[in-house]
C-alpha cells in the first residue's frame, strides 16, 4: 500500500523516518487542524518532511486504498448495511487560488468547494469526492456512485450496489432517476414542489450526522491546500477514520 522509500544510489545519507511516524505526524495534522510547521516536535519527522511524505502517499492513492481496506473489513464482520444509500454534500471555505474551487452562490460568490458523500444506510462513508461551490449538486451523484468499489461481504462475491438511494430534491432530475434504474438502484429521490422537505429527516438525518463526524477532522473546516488531490485526501482520512472507529467498537 505505502510506496517503497527511494534508494540512493551512491548510498549515504540521512536516516528515512519510520512509516508509523509520519503516519502518526499526518493524523496529528488531519484531526487537529493545525498547520505542517506547527507540528510538535514529539512526532520525530518535522512538519515538511511529514508534508513531503503526505504527498508522496496522495499521489499514490494510500488514503483511498487504506479506505478500502477498512471497508472491506466491515464488510467482512456484516457490519455494512447495503438496503439503502445516501447522499449529501457540505460546503467549505476555500484560499483564492486553487484546484477545483468557484463562487459559493450561497455565499456571495466567495470561492468555495463542496466535499461530496455517499454512505450506507447506518452512515458509514462508502464514497467521497470534492468539486467546485459553483457546480450543482446532481453532477456529483453518478462519480460518486461509480466510484464505490467491491466491497467484501459476509457471505458471497464482493458487492458495490445498493437496493435504494435516498437524496433531496437537489437531485430530482429524470435522467439520474434512469441512470440509477440501469444500474438494478430503486431512486428515493424528493420531487420538487410535490413533496415537503420535513419528509426528508427520517432519511436524511444519517448523513447529515455523518458530515458532523467528518468536522471532526478540522483540517477540513477550512482549505487550506492550494492542490484539489491534497483537500480529497484529507476527507479520505477523515472517510477511513469514520469507519475504523466503528471497527473498533
Amino acid at each position: 500500500m505505502v510506496p517503497l522509500a527511494p534508494v540512493r544510489p551512491q548510498g549515504g545519507g540521512r536516516r528515512r523516518y519510520g512509516d508509523r511516524q509520519v503516519l502518526a505526524a499526518i493524523l496529528f495534522v488531519a484531526t487537529t487542524g493545525c498547520t505542517w510547521r506547527q507540528l510538535p516536535p514529539g512526532f520525530g519527522p518535522s512538519g515538511p518532511t511529514a508534508h513531503r511524505r503526505f504527498t508522496e502517499w496522495s499521489r499514490a492513492r494510500v488514503w483511498g486504498k487504506l479506505h478500502r481496506l477498512v471497508l472491506d473489513e466491515l464488510g467482512a464482520c456484516g457490519d455494512l448495511d447495503w438496503s439503502r444509500l445516501r447522499d449529501r454534500l457540505g460546503e467549505r471555505a476555500v484560499p483564492k487560488r486553487g484546484d477545483l474551487t468557484g463562487p459559493n452562490p450561497v455565499g456571495r460568490g466567495k470561492k468555495g468547494s463542496k466535499i461530496h458523500l455517499v454512505t450506507e444506510r447506518t452512515g458509514l462513508p462508502l464514497s467521497i469526492g470534492t468539486s467546485a461551490a459553483n457546480v450543482h449538486d446532481s453532477q456529483g451523484l453518478e462519480p460518486l456512485v461509480r466510484g464505490i468499489t467491491p466491497i467484501r461481504s459476509r457471505r458471497g462475491p464482493r458487492r458495490r450496489r445498493a437496493i435504494k438511494l435516498h437524496a433531496d430534491k437537489g437531485y430530482d432530475y429524470d435522467r439520474l432517476r434512469r441512470w440509477l434504474r440501469s444500474r438494478n438502484i430503486t431512486p428515493r429521490i424528493a420531487r420538487k414542489c410535490i413533496e415537503s422537505s420535513q419528509r426528508l429527516g427520517r432519511h436524511r438525518w444519517t448523513v447529515e450526522r455523518t458530515m458532523a463526524w467528518l468536522a471532526g477532522c478540522r483540517r477540513l473546516h477550512r482549505r487550506c491546500e492550494r492542490e484539489a488531490a491534497h483537500f480529497l485526501a484529507f476527507a479520505g482520512i477523515a472517510a477511513a477514520l469514520i469507519c475504523y472507529r466503528r471497527l473498533a467498537r
